[in-house]
């Protein structure tokens, strides 16, 4: 407890406080792409950070409303009609996603190729850069959560960026370019390290420097005044009588239908995969390197998302964009993601007003902050070092998720990587070399059918009248598809005129059929 409250409070404490900047204009955003109530977001938000936080066993994961499923939430509430009806089958969904972490079902998060995680981080990264441009410019008509290339407004991540040029503010700018001085002051140790100025994180310097700058264009410059559509929007509510307004109930009336129990299996599927990913890329930036039980992980968001769909919020994922604010920012442990959807639940009832002028041209610039984070040159150099086989699974992974969404370009950078996992996989299990026309087929480790097509191919290409020893004393397991290979090759040899020797190796004399 002294531990918790004495050495680390003050770290997770400013750490909840840059999360919750990230996560207000995200909740609100990714509500209104996905066609649901603004509040539906912050109820997210709030549950992502309380309760999924406390059943979480990770240290550093921020989870809240998923860009990833705003496709996903927008045809589901589309198809069935109404907003409650998906709210009943989020409420299932989660008791999907308890079942398959009680299950053991979040191993599978341990199979994700690292050059695919690699990919998925620095692929959001940029995609946080490219989007905030146009809000940092002053051009607000696409929703701040929107991470999807093609978007809601018939614009793409490039054409929005072209009309954010040519329509910008100059308000919005000076706000951006004044909050990113700061952050940057903010990183160096002198005001970082500093007892006063570093108490408090730079992004509320930021965000306070916006309110004020926008405040004082009234009085000096009212043209360059924001309002409306270029500042943070959170329903108000006057007394807490009308609290009850902002809460949206489950309808279960469709729960026998076939349509109900597909979104929700496909909610429970599509949220627990998002989270694995994220999970898995959180541990690896986590400094203390801890590793999640991903299964716990499971546990905890499907709890989440029972209870968020039970009062009117959007299905809850892990965030990799929280998550990284959260990391980079100092947090120690999973208290400051339990913060920061205090601060949420607090600031939202209590100052809605105040948080209603904050420009989101200020809150671009700390997503740009985040974005650099994730996306630094350095990344790119890093991965190249390592070889082609990491390169490519990276870049195409990147460039998947830069031109389609999250999911996609997931499922397309998992592709690319599998493939270069059954190369690798080859060239370890299986080495065929040659010198003087003789050719020597090693069996290293364990070899499994992954590795049958590249063996065939391989030994077609060995020419007549050669001498060919296959040695397999240091493999411990070979898989019966790679065994019926060399059987065949062994007994066809006869014909091409090749001498085969075997070490540590039993073949049949007659072929199978």
């Amino acid at each position: 407890m002294e531990s918790l409250f004495g050495k680390n409070i003050k770290y997770d404490l400013k750490s909840s406080l840059v999360v919750f900047l990230v996560a207000l204009p995200l909740c609100l955003g990714i509500a209104i792409a996905s066609g649901a109530p603004p509040m539906s977001g912050l109820i997210a938000g709030i549950i992502g950070g309380i309760v999924v936080g406390a059943f979480s066993g990770s240290h550093v994961s921020v989870s809240g409303p998923a860009a990833g499923l705003t496709v996903v939430v927008l045809d589901s509430i589309s198809s069935l009609g109404t907003f409650q009806l998906f709210l009943a089958t989020l409420v299932i969904a989660g008791l999907i996603q308890l079942g398959l972490g009680l299950l053991k079902a979040g191993v599978l998060g341990y199979y994700f190729p690292h050059s695919v995680i690699k990919g998925m981080l620095t692929a959001i990264g940029l995609i946080l850069i490219l989007k905030q441009i146009p809000h940092a410019l002053g051009y607000d008509k696409d929703t701040m959560g929107d991470e999807t290339f093609l978007q809601s407004d018939d614009h793409n991540t490039f054409s929005e960026i072209w009309y954010a040029f040519e329509f910008n503010s100059p308000g919005a700018i000076l706000i951006v370019l004044v909050a990113l001085g700061i952050l940057i002051a903010f990183e160096q140790p002198f005001l970082k390290n500093h007892k006063i100025f570093g108490a408090v994180p730079g992004a509320l310097w930021a965000v306070l420097s916006g309110i004020l700058i926008n405040v004082s264009y009234k009085f000096w410059i009212p043209a360059w005044t924001l309002d409306g559509e270029h500042l943070v929007t959170i329903p108000v509510v006057s007394d807490f009588s009308e609290l009850g307004s902002l809460i949206t109930f489950p309808d279960f009336s469709q729960i026998a239908t076939a349509p109900f129990w597909i979104i929700a299996f496909t909610l429970a599927v599509v949220g627990s995969i998002e989270t694995l990913l994220c999970l898995d890329a959180a541990d690896k930036m986590d400094p203390q390197k801890r590793i999640t039980p991903s299964s716990r992980e499971l546990v905890a968001q499907g709890i989440g998302n029972s209870f968020s769909g039970l009062i009117g919020g959007l299905p809850v994922t892990a965030v990799i964009v929280r998550s990284t604010a959260n990391i980079t920012s100092g947090a120690k442990t999973k208290m400051s993601a339990i913060f920061h959807g205090v601060l949420l639940m607090v600031l939202i009832l209590s100052i809605p007003g105040i948080l209603n002028k904050i420009p989101l041209s200020c809150l671009a610039a700390i997503l740009f902050m985040v974005g650099y984070k994730l996306a630094k040159p350095s990344i790119f150099i890093s991965v190249y070092e390592k070889g082609w086989d990491q390169l490519i699974p990276f870049l195409v992974t990147v460039f998947a998720i830069l031109f389609t969404d999250l999911l996609v370009g997931i499922g397309i950078g998992m592709a690319f990587g599998l493939f270069f996992v059954i190369k690798t996989n080859f060239q370890k299990s299986i080495r065929i070399t040659e010198l003087n026309g003789n050719y020597l087929v090693q069996l290293q480790k364990d070899v499994s059918f992954l590795n049958k097509a590249p063996l065939m191919k391989e030994l077609s290409r060995i020419p007549s009248g050669c001498q060919v020893v296959i040695n397999a004393e240091k493999a411990r397991f070979i898989d019966h598809d790679i065994q019926e290979v060399l059987n065949d090759f062994i007994l066809t040899s006869f014909d091409k005129n090749i001498e085969v020797t075997t070490e540590g190796f039993r073949y049949k004399l007659e072929k199978t059929i």
